[in-house]
């Protein structure tokens, strides 16, 4: 009798083991699984904010290339339509890269900043004046660094 009785416990004690074994495999596994998700939002976050703030600096400089070609009377005429067809380039990159960047986010106030930012820098083509455009352009230029310092720090 204590031989079936010792038995059962040694079954009962692996099938316990077995149980509590699995209980916390599980557990890690989905620790592990949770940790790897978040890593990798985490680094599409960061490639998507680096291409938007990259795309604006760039569709920035080409408008402000175009402001002066038409604004400065020694470059009049210089406005071709390959200057106008980089500028399209430029500002269609910018949106797709914005619209990247807010797919991979869940914060408001990154949302709006992309949206804000993106009229900001394309007001720099209806600028009429050199303050006008001055101001814009200091305006943008702390405007997207101000996105990219809110965006590192949710991405740390």
């Amino acid at each position: 009798m204590e031989a079936v009785i010792a038995s059962i416990v040694a079954v009962f004690g692996t099938l316990l083991g077995s149980a509590v074994t699995h209980h916390f495999q599980s557990r890690s596994a989905d620790r592990s699984e949770r940790f790897a998700r978040a890593e990798r939002l985490r680094q599409e976050r960061m490639d998507a904010y680096c291409a938007y703030a990259g795309a604006l600096l760039d569709y920035r400089r080409v408008l402000v290339h175009r402001w002066f070609v038409l604004h400065e009377e020694e470059r009049c005429g210089e406005d071709t339509p390959e200057l106008r067809e980089e500028v399209y380039k430029a500002r269609y990159t910018a949106q797709e890269a914005m619209f990247r960047a807010q797919m991979v986010s869940d914060d408001p106030d990154v949302l709006d900043s992309s949206e804000q930012i993106m009229e900001e820098v394309t007001a720099i083509h209806w600028a009429t004046d050199f303050t006008a455009f001055s101001d814009l352009r200091d305006t943008t230029r702390r405007s997207i660094r101000g996105f990219v310092a809110v965006t590192a720090r949710r991405v740390r």
